[in-house]
């Protein structure tokens, strides 16, 4: 999935996330939900959120597979 829908996103879920810093690389930074930051239903870059490390970002994957294996 892609995570542009709030309803497929939820705490304890591991994703895929772009942070602003790397949004013209599309680096993907990989963790845990901890909380959903965008309260709207649907956003078309992504539902931002805030991985269990700190990290905010906006989701860009939902079925992930981290290659570091962290």
């Amino acid at each position: 999935m892609n995570g542009q829908y709030r309803k497929d996103i939820y705490p304890g879920l591991e994703v895929a996330i772009i942070l602003k810093k790397d949004q013209r690389k599309g680096k993907l930074t990989y963790g845990i939900v901890k909380d959903l930051l965008t309260s709207a239903v649907y956003h078309s870059r992504g539902i931002k959120v805030r991985l269990e490390d700190g990290q905010i970002g906006r989701v860009a994957e939902t079925d992930v597979v981290d290659p570091d294996g962290e």
